[in-house]
């Protein structure tokens, strides 16, 4: 067999990889049989034990982003996927359906890109608050776009999401439509691999498309019935960027439009810390294990009071810490 080459995974359906080399090349590899066993049922001889529910629940999971090796047969020209390099990060939510396990939506991400409709489908902040707690839950920075602000005007959109400058997150307002924003859109994105994220409907291939028309994305139309978007991406796929000026233009992660967010890994212990904006006031809770939710002296809840907190977004901190405490009590059987 040839030398390997390294590659970062585009994406995969069927068991089919599309790996980009760092030539540049596009080509289509397999998962070889040992990537798929899981490291952990390994004896320390080396040898396998036998398949355990414990070991099958450890099986990789290869996802685009993932920087991989390729190795050819050289007698049928063929690629496989050899080696999977180590994750120097990773965006991953719980499994849909309610199942237990995690879905990872992307490999060696550097920020997390929200993007949620101004109108049409109409914005769910709570909806929001979830992205970002998983975005916070996975140790990575996330900036919020609020798209087809021709709708409703761009004053309107940022007395909309106030809480979320309040909060300290990055905001950009855009229009695909009109060209508003994405200039400045273009430059929060340079050089990174992002994850652009968020509900259906609220135009991430369209603002794909006014970013980089070379990219050609389907756009899906919205179902003025239901007033929610169709899905137009099978799964998730990662996009090189243009280079610009001789720098590289980086990467964006295109995800399917997501109807339901489940927070996963994320200890219920840790949730407060996916807020910034109570970070500043955690220390100063009269207990060290305050929930925040009814102990005397709690800073949080007195901050709320004060206006230097949303209402809004501590309600949504108190609705994700009864959901990830039903989750704890399920594992535990209780």
């Amino acid at each position: 067999m040839t030398a390997p080459l390294q590659g970062v995974v585009l994406s995969g359906t069927g068991g089919v990889w599309r790996v980009r080399t760092a030539a540049g090349d596009t080509v289509e590899a397999s998962l070889r049989g040992r990537l798929k066993k899981a490291d952990m049922d390994r004896r320390v001889d080396g040898g396998r034990k036998r398949n355990t529910v414990a070991a099958a629940a450890q099986t990789l999971k290869l996802a685009v982003g993932d920087e991989v090796t390729l190795e050819r047969d050289e007698q049928g020209g063929s690629w496989a996927i050899g080696e999977i390099m180590p994750r120097r990060s990773q965006l991953a939510r719980r499994a849909p359906g309610g199942g237990h396990g995690e879905r990872i939506v992307a490999a060696n991400v550097d920020q997390v890109v929200i993007v949620f409709a101004a109108a049409k489908p109409e914005p769910h902040p709570r909806m929001l608050d979830r992205f970002l707690v998983i975005a916070e839950g996975n140790a990575l920075a996330a900036r919020v776009v609020v798209n087809k602000t021709d709708l409703v005007g761009e004053p309107s959109a940022r007395e909309r999401f106030a809480d979320y400058a309040r909060a300290g997150y990055p905001l950009h307002f855009t229009s695909a439509k009109d060209g508003t924003g994405i200039d400045a859109m273009r430059a929060a994105l340079r050089g990174r691999t992002s994850v652009l994220s968020g509900p259906s409907g609220v135009g991430k291939s369209s603002l794909l498309n006014a970013l980089y028309p070379g990219l050609n994305l389907r756009v899906g139309e919205i179902s003025e019935s239901v007033n929610k978007g169709r899905h137009t991406t099978v799964g998730a796929l990662l996009h090189p960027l243009p280079s610009v000026g001789g720098e590289p233009g980086g990467f964006v992660v295109d995800t399917p439009g997501l109807r339901e967010v489940g927070l996963w890994g994320l200890p219920l212990q840790g949730l407060d810390r996916c807020f910034p904006e109570f970070r500043s006031f955690l220390d100063e809770c009269r207990f060290a294990d305050c929930t925040h939710a009814v102990e005397p002296g709690c800073a949080v809840r007195a901050a709320v009071e004060r206006g230097e907190v949303s209402a809004d977004r501590y309600a949504s901190y108190l609705k994700l810490r009864e959901e990830l405490g039903e989750v704890e009590r399920s594992e535990r059987g209780w």
